[in-house]
C-alpha cells in the first residue's frame, strides 16, 4: 500500500474528527448564548443536576424483564417536566423562590461538585434553619419524585399500569344454559 495515500487518509480522518469536536463545542456556546425560556441555561442545568441527585440512573431491585435498561430522572425526562412545571404551574412567589435558590447554588459552584458533595449540599438545604431553603428542597424533591413515578417507562414497565384494564373477546361462544 502507498504510504502517502495512507497518511492522507489518516490525516483527513483526524481533521474530520477534530472538526466534529469543534462543531459540537461551537453549538454548546451558541445554545448558551441564544437560549430562551423562563429559566436561564445555567438554571436548567442546575435543575437537571438536582433531579439526577434525587433519582440517579440505575436498575431497580425488582426488574420487570431480564433485558431492562437503567432508568433515572434524566433518561425519563423528569428534568424537563420540572422546568415546565415550575414555569407554567407555580405562582410568582414560588418561582422567585426557586430562581433565588438556584442562583445561590450556582454561585456556590454546585455544578462543579462531585456526586457526594452535591448530595451533602442538598441535605444541608433540607436541614437548614432558613425556611426558604427547606421549602426549595421539599419542592424539588417532591416534584422530582412525582415526575419520575408518573412517566410511561415507570408506570407501564415497572408498575404494570394499563390504561383500560380487562379484555374484551367478542368472538367467544357462550355456553347454553342448562335447564
Amino acid at each position: 500500500m502507498d504510504r502517502r495515500k495512507s497518511l492522507k487518509i489518516i490525516g483527513g480522518s483526524v481533521a474530520g474528527i477534530a472538526g466534529l469536536v469543534f462543531a459540537d463545542w461551537k453549538w454548546q456556546i451558541v445554545d448558551r448564548v441564544t437560549h430562551s425560556g423562563f429559566f436561564t441555561f445555567e438554571e436548567e442545568k442546575l435543575i437537571s443536576s438536582i433531579a439526577e441527585i434525587f433519582i440517579p440512573e440505575g436498575l431497580p431491585p425488582i426488574l420487570p424483564s431480564a433485558d431492562a435498561k437503567p432508568i433515572g430522572a434524566l433518561s425519563t425526562g423528569t428534568d424537563q417536566f420540572l422546568i415546565k412545571l415550575f414555569e407554567k404551574c407555580y405562582e410568582k412567589e414560588d418561582q422567585d423562590l426557586i430562581k433565588a435558590q438556584l442562583k445561590s447554588l450556582g454561585k456556590a459552584g454546585f455544578l462543579e461538585l462531585s456526586q457526594e458533595e452535591k448530595e451533602k449540599r442538598l441535605l444541608a438545604l433540607k436541614d437548614s434553619d432558613a425556611e426558604e431553603e427547606k421549602k426549595f428542597y421539599n419542592l424539588m424533591r417532591s416534584n422530582t419524585v412525582l415526575g419520575f413515578t408518573t412517566v410511561k417507562e415507570v408506570m407501564v414497565e415497572y408498575r404494570g399500569y394499563q390504561v383500560a384494564p380487562g379484555y374484551y373477546k367478542g368472538c367467544v361462544d357462550v355456553p347454553a344454559e342448562k335447564a
